[in-house]
């Protein structure tokens, strides 16, 4: 992961900083990486992304599970 150095950062700046951080029960890291995303847009993506994820995989088609024959799968597997 990559690391990213600040410096020259104001005072004012840090400790607002850090007491967010404290509030929050994070790192200073911790909060960096969460207002950096939030400011970069990044934060509520995730839904968007698992329901496109979702729409994907309701694409494919899967065999039922009752016309599986489960018990000649083992018997294929144990064969080879």
């Amino acid at each position: 992961m990559p690391i990213l150095q600040v410096r020259n950062l104001p005072s004012e700046i840090y400790n607002k900083l850090r007491l967010k951080a404290k509030e929050e029960n994070r790192s200073i890291a911790q909060q960096t990486v969460v207002i950096l995303k939030e400011g970069l847009g990044l934060k509520g993506n995730y839904k968007l992304r698992r329901k496109a994820l979702l729409e994907n995989i309701a694409k494919y088609k899967f065999p039922a599970v009752d016309k599986i024959d489960v018990i000649e799968l083992i018997r294929e597997d144990r064969n080879r």
